[in-house]
């Protein structure tokens, strides 16, 4: 067992800390990134880690961390950044299996420490421990075309780089599409027969077993790029695993459907999907999207998540459970439920369900019986913020995993009567010092066609008694939201911090506020969302509810769709209301969007496709309006960037530049669609603020 030590309580730590009058880029970059706290099986200790990033040294440290879910006190269980992974396992509640990110045997491959030797960098460590003692595990990693373990440091270095494809879809998001896929591995650890003259209990064949084998058409698991071991699962007693794979039969670049498939886990029989279009079970408008596949804790059930729309990855997540009889049967619960959940977990008598879903600018966790009807409106009990993650412990409470604008990590226990916190990260970092539910507030105000939702976030040391250049930031997605929760992308707490009043709102095409409200942008992305961003424009401007913010001297900035608005802006008559533009790897020009992997992403928002259906792609077309173009725009786009390539960015560079708009380009040749270096990240920030700082006269420093 690794050993723990004690650490200071977090009292003494808060007690020490010097209060930080604003969060600056460094800060929030080098502060402490905490994983989700994973509890033992009597949920009497959960395990988390912990990354710092130094700017002085230019590395990361992370630890492993023990918390008592008793007393909130936490110790040291392990410093150092050589375990990647780790999973409570065995008969006790102190055993743990992990993963060592590196092999004395095979370069680069992983270890299960200390049992076994993994030829190939896997991860996603799944296990359960079988009738007969043994430890049935699994991971995934790339395979080659014949089944085995790809390894890229082992791999043969060829003569040609020449790459030569033959069907659509050969890049996604941030890398071009190799012979080498994803898959599960399985394999099963042993007991050894004399532990007392061996290193370890356990033994390994080496033998691991492609779970995805035999599969006609094209499969691939965790389904990338955002998959990973959320995507399956094994039975309690690791007899059998589901794991989901997009629609083997159905071009990737066209569909969002995926099926979820069971197999056993010794691979005895090929893996056969239960909800696929054609699969007997298969609710008759279940095509979509498949999600977060969860045994019942005897196995006998499976619940998981479908979507209906086959070209839509924003469709509402219905709750379905299958019954794994002979005759597979499935049942939806809570039909008539207007959220889209997107975590599951099973109570531990298999009676009920716990699932957390976007509601409202935030992640709640909902409660629901597993005979729930139609009508019945599952039960919310917990905190505001945003939930990362969480599990369920042996007396049906809740250990959550959250965050919120002004906290990067809390960790609590809920129950529908109470919550007990045991950690919040900002009263124990130094970095995150005076941050507090004081610096958030929400406002509606009437909308193009319903009420919409927006944030403000204030900087250090507010006061209502003067006044502050708006930053007016414009969400992704664009079914997506801006949500009570931290980012180390784009801190809202960060931007207010250079001297701004932070206004985001949530318009046309959100998340979290009812299936039509998302549904609504579809083929109309420069009208409702506009006219709603418009109006929160004019309600701040106008309304005597908010004499701080100085519009006149305000900036609006955006990502992707984000990025595509403030693009739209600038041809418009809002933006004029700016002294300058940010644009990170937006569209403009609706016109190219062909470029990009997921073409059913455009052929759905856009209601067809750009030949049968060009005047839905030049409509909302942000370059038709470039002669408008005269605000100072500052525009930054990755080279790796293939969702929204980078001569998306250069083409709006080079317009503005020809137009005389004072401009600049940002380029990271090694970021896709997000800045994730910490070094360039740093950069992002200071040249951005230091553009607009410019502009609105906003006191932040860079």
């Amino acid at each position: 067992m690794l050993g723990l030590r004690s650490c200071a309580s977090a009292a003494a730590v808060l007690a020490a800390l010097p209060h930080v009058l604003a969060i600056t880029p460094e800060q929030m970059l080098a502060a402490p990134r905490r994983s989700e706290a994973i509890p033992n099986r009597s949920g009497t200790l959960a395990a988390f880690t912990s990354t710092s990033y130094s700017f002085d040294t230019h590395n990361t440290s992370t630890s492993w961390n023990l918390l008592d879910l008793n007393t909130g006190d936490i110790s040291l269980l392990y410093n150092g950044s050589e375990i990647s992974e780790m999973i409570w396992i065995g008969p006790t509640d102190t055993s743990v299996l992990y993963v060592n990110g590196t092999n004395r045997e095979v370069d680069g491959g992983v270890e299960l420490y200390m049992v076994a030797s993994i030829p190939a960098p896997l991860s996603g460590l799944k296990a359960a421990v079988t009738q007969s003692g043994a430890i049935n595990f699994l991971m995934n990693g790339q395979r080659y075309p014949n089944g085995t373990a790809y390894n890229e440091a082992l791999a043969e270095t060829p003569a040609s780089t020449a790459r030569l494809y033959d069907s659509i879809y050969v890049r996604h998001w941030d890398r071009w599409l190799t012979p080498e896929t994803f898959t599960l591995f399985a394999g099963t650890l042993t007991p050894a027969s004399d532990s007392s003259n061996s290193s370890s209990a356990w033994s390994f064949s080496g033998e691991l077993r492609d779970l995805l084998a035999g599969i006609e058409g094209q499969a691939e698991t965790p389904v990338q790029p955002f998959g990973d071991s959320g995507d399956y699962d094994i039975t309690p007693d690791g007899s059998t695993v589901a794991f989901l794979t997009k629609a083997p039969e159905l071009p990737y670049a066209n569909y969002t459907a995926s099926y979820i498939f069971l197999v056993p886990h010794d691979g005895s029989a090929v893996a056969a999907p239960f909800n696929c279009h054609n699969c007997s079970a298969t609710p008759e408008n279940a095509r979509g999207a498949s999600a977060a596949p969860r045994f019942s804790p005897d196995g006998s059930s499976i619940a998981y998540f479908q979507m209906d729309g086959e070209t839509y990855e924003s469709d509402k997540n219905k709750i379905y459970i299958a019954r794994l009889d002979d005759s597979i049967t499935v049942t939806e619960l809570a039909d008539d439920w207007d959220r889209s959940p997107d975590q599951l977990r099973w109570a531990p008598d298999g009676q009920s369900l716990f699932v957390a879903a976007k509601d409202v600018g935030r992640e709640r966790l909902f409660s629901l019986p597993i005979d729930a009807g139609a009508d019945y409106v599952p039960t919310n009990y917990s905190d505001p913020g945003v939930i990362a993650a969480f599990h369920i412990l042996p007396d049906s409470s809740a250990l959550v995993s959250s965050s919120s604008i002004y906290s990067s990590r809390d960790f609590y226990i809920a129950t529908p009567e109470d919550k007990t916190w045991l950690f919040t990260s900002n009263s124990t970092d130094p970095e995150l010092s005076g941050l507090g539910p004081e610096d958030v507030s929400d406002f509606w105000y009437q909308g193009n066609f319903t009420t919409v939702h927006g944030w403000i976030v204030y900087p250090e040391s507010f006061t209502d008694t003067s006044t502050y250049p708006l930053a007016f930031l414009i969400h992704g997605g664009p079914q997506s939201a801006w949500l009570n929760s931290w980012s180390t992308r784009w801190n809202l707490r960060t931007w207010a911090d250079q001297g701004y009043v932070v206004v985001a709102i949530n318009p046309t095409g959100s998340t979290s506020y009812g299936q039509a409200f998302t549904d609504a942008i579809q083929n109309n992305w420069g009208s409702y969302p506009y006219d709603d961003l418009v109006k929160g424009w004019e309600h701040i401007n106008s309304s005597e509810e908010f004499p701080y913010v100085d519009t006149a001297n305000g900036i609006a900035a955006g990502a992707s769709y984000g990025g595509y608005m403030v693009n739209w802006i600038q041809g418009h008559d809002l933006g004029r209301e700016f002294q300058a533009l940010v644009t990170h790897d937006g569209v403009t020009s609706t016109l190219n969007q062909y470029t990009t992997e997921e073409l059913w992403f455009m052929q759905h928002d856009f209601n067809g496709t750009l030949w049968d259906n060009r005047d839905n792609y030049e409509r909302y077309d942000p370059i038709r309006y470039a002669r408008n173009f005269a605000t100072p725009h500052f525009v930054v786009h990755g080279s790796k960037d293939y969702r929204l390539p980078v001569s998306e960015g250069v083409f709006l560079f080079n317009v503005l530049q020809e137009l005389g708009v004072d401009s600049r380009f940002l380029n990271f040749p090694d970021e896709g669609h997000w800045v994730l270096n910490r070094e360039n990240s740093r950069v992002w920030h200071h040249e951005i603020f230091r553009f607009i700082n410019a502009y609105s006269g906003a006191s932040g420093s860079t």
